[in-house]
């Protein structure tokens, strides 16, 4: 879908998809998630054997949820997360139930942010945030492989500078 945006930019898919490292990282947080909420439910059916066989029917269903969230929801963000940076603007496209386009003009990005946490250096991953005088929120480009989010910020910080002012 291609419609005209505000300074010429337009939205449409972005070129460039995310690392494929990414998915082992959704898929390892999908499980983890899965094991934080299956966990409690295990220890009360120990300690409250009364209440076993409820509890052993929420721990099935929140097993099979678990598992399906881990091997769909990876694949399909993979397979339509995307980000792209233009001479003049940063275009991201995210979402797996719902999908985001989302374009921002270089001239209103304020501040540009790379996030590291323990699961995504484990896999050589990173975030870039690109914060912009908007209200409808930051933009972010999960799963990068991390020099590539190095060079990304490098490159927003060096546009920004270019244009002056305080993008607002």
């Amino acid at each position: 879908m291609t419609t005209p945006q505000s300074g010429g930019a337009r939205l449409r898919t972005p070129a460039h998809r995310v690392s494929r490292r990414a998915r082992v990282w959704w898929a390892m947080r999908s499980a983890i998630g899965t094991l934080v909420v299956l966990a409690p439910q295990v220890v009360a059916a120990v300690v409250w054997p009364r209440v076993a066989d409820v509890l052993l029917v929420t721990g099935i269903a929140t097993f099979v949820v678990g598992v399906a969230h881990l091997l769909v929801v990876p694949r399909v963000r993979y397979a339509r997360h995307r980000w792209e940076i233009t001479d003049d603007a940063v275009h991201t496209l995210s979402g797996w139930l719902r999908l985001e386009w989302r374009i921002a003009p270089i001239s209103r990005v304020q501040t540009v942010d790379t996030d590291r946490g323990p699961l995504q250096r484990a896999f050589g991953l990173s975030s870039v945030t690109v914060t912009t005088a908007s209200s409808s929120g930051a933009l972010t480009i999960d799963g990068l492989d991390a020099g590539d989010a190095v060079v990304l910020a490098d490159r927003l910080t060096r546009a920004t500078e270019h244009l002056g002012g305080d993008a607002t």
